[in-house]
């Protein structure tokens, strides 16, 4: 499983608000919520978290290994 815990560490790192993301770079709420939920975003979704925060993809996501 993906799972965007690192991001929520990254923004606090880089003083970005959720409420920035939104009004400020235009991510969508529903883009947020996924994110909160580790649900599936695009790949554009996380280049531009990337290009935002100036930051590496393992900043912002990393992979889990489902326990059943």
């Amino acid at each position: 499983m993906i799972s965007y815990e690192p991001l929520w560490k990254t923004l606090k790192k880089k003083k970005v608000s959720q409420y920035d993301l939104i009004k400020k770079y235009h991510v969508s709420a529903g883009q947020l919520s996924r994110l909160r939920n580790n649900s599936n975003v695009s790949t554009h979704t996380l280049n531009m978290l990337c290009e935002i925060l100036n930051c590496k993809l393992n900043d912002i996501a990393i992979y889990k290994k489902d326990t059943d």
